[in-house]
């Protein structure tokens, strides 16, 4: 990647060094490949499993219930606080009586939750402004060089993050993806031959470009019977397919002939978010600065949900760190 990232430079761009949690040593000493898209097997991609769950689960205060799955939550007496958590486990339907509750499904489910609830959504916020980051995936192909990284995702751009569009307006991020290995381009085009896939993916850079999707309330997650439906508005495509356009120049001053591009579909998850936003507006949105929802007060959301805005970023340091604030106040809260 030093050669990749020397031709980019000499063609005007600035890359950056990725923040990646990454354990290394433990990924090479297994000998794994590459696993951008794909689950982690212990073999060194921190995640919520690896560096959450089971550091929490070594206290002897923590359990997990697993085969389970989170039915409703249900008010006391009082119409406000969260008296208990009903869930399916086993064929039977078994009640948590908690002080304090954190949601933290996804996006698309946190929302589905607390629809399914009737909770916190006296502000018709829950589901709404969902939001799903405008991706494409770029491969630029130069037949003189060769790609020999054991892990690419090294580095990214943000040239055209706060500027560069219409009216010099922001673009979005670009950042290497996993290597696109030939079972997956042929994934992507059935009709590739195998030798023809090897060797695009042997002389290949490979890209994922993002823009932000702005929130809108009628992009949202709603109720149907016990089926979750998904109504996703896209927003700020020009940007994106201007962010597409100097992506490609920009490849081709580096010496790229071939630069191909493909934008992801509503099939593909990126960065799912909003949905149960924050504000300082119990009006418009669904929880405080901290996470508490505003209609329950020892009710948390701490997910993606809770962003108000998708930015054109990876969201997870960010959700990280909403997630650490909301417990530093649960922490305060049962001490009390």
């Amino acid at each position: 990647m030093v050669r990749a990232r020397a031709r980019l430079e000499r063609a005007g761009l600035r890359p950056y060094v990725l923040p990646l949690g990454v354990d290394l040593d433990a990924w090479l000493a297994k000998g794994a490949t590459g696993w951008d898209g794909y689950p982690d097997t212990r073999c060194g991609k921190m995640d919520a499993e690896t560096c959450g769950l089971a550091e929490a689960l070594r206290h002897p205060n923590v359990t997990l219930q697993t085969g389970a799955r989170v039915t409703g939550l249900r008010v006391g007496a009082d119409n406000r606080t969260i008296a208990h958590v009903e869930y399916d486990q086993a064929g039977e339907t078994r009640v948590l009586r908690p002080r304090i509750v954190a949601v933290a499904c996804g996006a698309v489910q946190s929302a589905a939750l607390l629809l399914r609830s009737g909770l916190a959504n006296v502000s018709d916020q829950v589901g709404r402004c969902f939001m799903n980051h405008n991706a494409s995936a770029m491969i630029a192909v130069d037949p003189r060089f060769i790609n020999d990284a054991v892990y690419q995702k090294t580095f990214g751009l943000n040239d055209w993050y706060l500027s560069g569009g219409q009216d010099d307006r922001p673009l979005g991020n670009v950042q290497l993806l996993g290597r696109v290995t030939p079972e997956i381009l042929k994934i992507q085009v059935p009709s590739l031959p195998r030798p023809v896939a090897g060797w695009m993916s042997r002389h290949a850079l490979d890209f994922y470009l993002m823009s932000e999707d702005l929130p809108d309330p009628d992009s949202r997650v709603t109720l149907d019977g016990d089926r979750v439906r998904l109504h996703w508005r896209r927003s700020n495509m020009a940007a994106h397919r201007g962010l597409v356009t100097a992506m490609k120049g920009a490849l081709r001053r580096a010496g790229f002939p071939l630069v191909l591009s493909r934008l992801f579909d509503g099939r593909v998850p990126s960065h799912q978010c909003g949905t149960a936003r924050m504000g300082d507006d119990p009006a418009r949105s669904v929880i405080d600065p901290e996470g508490r929802s505003w209609d329950h007060p020892n009710l948390f959301v701490t997910d993606a949900a809770a962003l108000p805005t998708s930015a054109a970023v990876n969201p997870a340091l960010t959700i990280a760190a909403l997630s650490l604030r909301a417990a530093d106040t649960i922490g305060r809260e049962l001490a009390a």
